[in-house]
């Protein structure tokens, strides 16, 4: 059984929807994986991630698409790339990744709670 949190824990976890708008290959990461440039809007701005989505994703359709975001982790080091946000999905058991997004567009830098 999964341990509890408090409401308070979960209102700590910043999750924003933002829209990608850059998609690179990341052949430096030990995984197969894609640099991300997201648009969270003008309170948080552009962030970059790294994302293990190339299972069921071509960069083509990952451009302009909304997504969720935790955006209040500490930035972490991958290499020579600096990630800045986690990027949400559910994680199939062959370790492919689903993004989690909202149904309609909405405006980026929106929060989850």
């Amino acid at each position: 059984m999964q341990s509890e949190i408090t409401w308070a824990d979960f209102e700590k976890v910043e999750m924003l929807v933002g829209t990608i708008i850059g998609v690179n290959d990341f052949p430096e990461a030990r995984k197969p994986a894609f640099q991300l440039t997201i648009d969270f809007g003008n309170v948080i701005g552009i962030r970059k991630t790294s994302a293990q989505i190339t299972k069921r994703y071509a960069k083509e359709d990952l451009l302009n698409r909304q997504i969720i975001s935790v955006v209040n982790f500490p930035k972490k080091q991958i290499g020579k790339f600096m990630s800045e946000c986690l990027v949400l999905g559910a994680v199939g058991a062959e370790g492919d990744v689903v993004l989690l997004s909202p149904d309609f567009k909405v405006e980026n830098g929106l929060r989850i709670g």
